[in-house]
């Protein structure tokens, strides 16, 4: 809901620090496996029982993550990296959720089995309007440049940013937040996909016979 709005604050000095990365050899798909690194480790002390802990590699990977297409801006962008970065993102909200649950399976597992199976829906109503807006040729520049096309929705990136961090600061709050977000990412994903109807659903596919 925000990243469009917080994208005009976050890209200039992005741009700035990306550039000088690039200029020392550094690779947008080196940026973005560094982040997902540090994105797995904040897991892993989560699952050990350090959520608090797990907050400073947690945020620099959310660091390097903006980083990496600042790096490819003022480098090279390819369409693998786009797809790294896409397939990163979602290992690394996946994980994190996982983790809690690691944590403490007794108490935590249902609300994360249901918070991973909203982020799975929410998820591929992302990527199936992606996959649509590229068959025809729509573009969007609002939440950065990107290799796919990006929706908006009432959950974005900055949102779960700011779950993930609540979570880290609250461990005991897993159970409710969990369910609450995952309410809201359900609602977020069937939004995407009324919208997805209104903009493609009188638009037939052809097809061609040899």
């Amino acid at each position: 809901m925000f990243d469009a709005r917080i994208r005009t604050y976050i890209d200039p000095p992005l741009n700035r620090i990306g550039a000088v990365i690039a200029a020392r050899g550094i690779t947008a798909n080196q940026m973005t496996g560094f982040g997902l690194i540090l994105g797995l480790v904040s897991a892993a002390l989560i699952a050990c029982g350090l959520p608090a802990l797990a907050l400073i590699p947690l945020l620099f990977s959310r660091v390097a993550d903006g980083l990496d297409g600042a790096v490819a801006r003022a480098s090279t962008r390819t369409d693998f990296g786009g797809y790294f970065d896409i397939v990163a993102d979602f290992l690394f909200y996946g994980a994190v959720p996982m983790a809690f649950v690691w944590m403490n399976p007794s108490l935590n597992g249902a609300a994360g089995a249901f918070l991973l199976t909203s982020f799975y829906f929410n998820g591929a109503s992302f990527l199936g309007y992606a996959i649509l807006a590229e068959k025809h040729k729509m573009q969007t520049e609002k939440r950065g440049l990107k290799s796919l096309y990006f929706t908006g929705g009432l959950l974005e990136g900055a949102e779960t940013i700011g779950f993930f961090v609540a979570l880290c600061v609250f461990p005991n709050w897993f159970v409710p937040l969990a369910w609450g977000f995952g309410t809201l990412c359900f609602v977020t994903a069937t939004s995407r996909v009324l919208l997805a109807h209104r903009v493609f659903g009188a638009i037939t596919t052809s097809t061609t016979k040899e």
